[in-house]
């Protein structure tokens, strides 16, 4: 007989269930222990009787992990939790449980020299999360397997990750679901700001771990179906209620360098959305796309009265935003016009060309190699802060009990212009030129067959891209104050560069709105709070890439039409 391709038959659903609670609780008690005997790792693990540091984060993994056991038993209160079933995401939390604490024991046990830093309490949660994972794969699945399915464990594993068919919710009032949605984007900034706000990266690092591994869980458990479902329902409410939260994000920070890392992400998230419009609506493959930031960022620096100007004028910034965007509208329209009948690789490689050759013009226009314009790698340095109807962004303002200073300031600004954005980008996508763009992308002959003029929507696509590029370069040269060459490359180590940015437009979502700005989000910000990982940085953005090329090729954020194209089926409880 065949050992490896027996079936492998689950503990019954009681007997399984009460080893995850067991494990669960024991992980509960652990994170009030003692985990390693210095402070010398940050977060002070060693205090008895009081959670602190990456405990926290277990100890939130093993409640949430706790609670939907206990739903498994169908207990009233507790029922709404996972209205596709329980086994998902009670396996998922447990999985990420596991993977934050076995990271806080690993890194305590590198940086202090040995296992012999853990106190009991680090032990005992080890053994508590490994526990309580065997217990969760033990689960039965929610959907019943058929008889002609594998049963090796990888099947078994994917097998229970498969949710049921939800519950039908119960209809509530219209108040109630306004405060659902409310309460949802409130607990979201609060989750985003603790993340943002972490001290030091190996907290981060154990955060996004169970992040990750929590919205799979709340996808799997069906909740953000549901969610999904009464956004749609109040759709002015649900965009009122985004902006609110964005809005109240500066306040909500104890640093101000926070609140720039948070306006760096805007801008980064607001070119990724111009981007989709060249790649995602009209599937034009753009490799030099940030030189489009480069050349907005550089038409504001020269008119918006820095010293070292050699245009030595001082535009207001209404003045300033126009002549950014026009200036990258031109070289977009300029660049597009002889090379957008050209397809596939042969554009990519022609923009890429573009790319460069902006930043070597840049570097060259500094008076010995060619016209005094730029200064050359020194860039157009001191540029002023802005100043709109008396209000000066270089200046610290009392709102409401609260200090907004500069960078806050100029993130409020960036989230007006990012809103922009996303209207002209929604705008576009659901007018007739936007489904044109969509069938040029899916299949440009049969477009032109149909008589859609390729080549100018083409051009449009790449217009408007530039544009909105434009506009958040404008607004960048004023945040960091300078423009230099150096800031606008294809790839790097630091983004925005082209590389980040396709790969935030890929990786986020393509053609959608949430994806582009997700994956900005993530590309922009992973790098900054893991600065201790510098030298693994692009091995593990690498492994990452082709991890979710494997098993979600179509994005985190993906619409219906991708999740038909990569898959056989619909996906499950997605």
């Amino acid at each position: 007989m065949d050992h490896s391709r027996a079936p492998l038959v689950p503990l019954p659903a009681g007997p399984a269930r009460l080893i995850t609670a067991v494990g669960a609780v024991l992980t509960l008690v652990s994170t009030f222990l003692a985990w390693t005997w210095t402070t010398a790792f940050p977060g002070n693990l060693t205090v008895t009787g009081y959670p602190g540091g990456l405990q926290n984060i277990t100890l939130a993994g093993a409640a949430l992990t706790l609670l939907h056991v206990l739903a498994g038993y169908r207990l009233r209160g507790l029922r709404w939790l996972a209205p596709a079933g329980t086994t998902a995401p009670t396996l998922l939390l447990a999985l990420g449980t596991l993977a934050a604490t076995w990271y806080t024991l690993g890194a305590i046990t590198q940086q202090l020299g040995g296992l012999v830093n853990l106190e009991p309490g680090g032990w005992i949660a080890g053994a508590a999360v490994l526990l309580t994972l065997l217990g969760a794969l033990a689960l039965p699945a929610d959907r019943p397997s058929s008889p002609d399915s594998p049963t090796g464990p990888w099947h078994r594993f994917r097998h229970s990750l498969t949710t049921g068919r939800p519950r039908p919710a119960a209809p509530l009032p219209s108040w109630a679901e306004i405060l659902i949605i409310a309460a949802a984007f409130a607990l979201g900034l609060l989750l985003f700001t603790y993340g943002v706000d972490a001290e030091y990266g190996e907290l981060f690092v154990g955060y996004l771990l169970l992040a990750i591994a929590g919205l799979a869980a709340l996808s799997r458990s069906g909740l953000t179906a549901r969610l999904s479902t009464l956004t749609a329902r109040h759709r002015n409410i649900t965009l009122t209620a985004a902006f609110v939260a964005a809005a109240c994000f500066p306040l909500t920070l104890t640093n101000d360098t926070y609140t720039n890392l948070a306006t760096s992400i805007l801008i980064f998230a607001t070119v990724a959305l111009g981007l989709n419009v060249v790649v995602g609506l009209a599937g034009l493959l753009d490799l030099g796309y940030v030189a489009f930031l480069g050349v907005g960022a550089y038409a504001a620096a020269l008119v918006s009265g820095s010293p070292e100007s050699a245009a030595g004028v001082h535009f207001p910034f209404w003045a300033a935003v126009l002549t950014g965007i026009g200036a990258s509208l031109v070289f977009g329209v300029l660049i597009g016009a002889p090379t957008l009948r050209l397809r596939g690789d042969y554009l990519a490689i022609v923009t890429l060309g573009f790319g460069e050759i902006f930043r070597i013009t840049m570097l060259n226009l500094n008076g010995k190699t060619g016209p005094d314009i730029t200064n050359g790698s020194m860039g157009i340095p001191n540029i002023p802060d802005l100043e709109i109807g008396g209000f000066r962004f270089g200046d610290s303002h009392d709102v409401l009990g609260f200090t907004i200073g500069r960078f806050g300031n100029y993130y409020l600004l960036m989230l007006l212009a990012t809103i922009a954005v996303v209207l002209v980008f929604r705008r576009a996508a659901d007018s007739r030129i936007g489904r044109a763009w969509v069938a040029i992308r899916e299949d440009e002959t049969a477009a032109t067959a149909m008589g859609i003029n390729a080549f100018r929507l083409k051009l449009l696509a790449f217009a408007l891209g530039a544009a909105l590029a434009g506009l958040a370069g404008t607004v960048q040269s004023h945040v960091i104050t300078t423009a230099t060459p150096d800031q606008y490359q294809f790839a790097g180590t630091v983004p925005p560069n082209s590389a980040f940015l396709l790969a935030a437009v890929i990786l986020g979502g393509m053609g959608t709105i949430t994806g582009p700005v997700v994956g900005a989000a993530l590309l922009y910000l992973i790098p900054n709070k893991m600065d201790f990982m510098q030298d693994y940085q692009l091995l593990l953005f690498g492994v990452a890439l082709i991890l979710l090329m494997r098993f979600r090729p179509e994005g985190l954020v993906a619409d219906r039409r991708k999740q038909l194209e990569f898959h056989d089926a619909p996906l499950e409880g997605a």
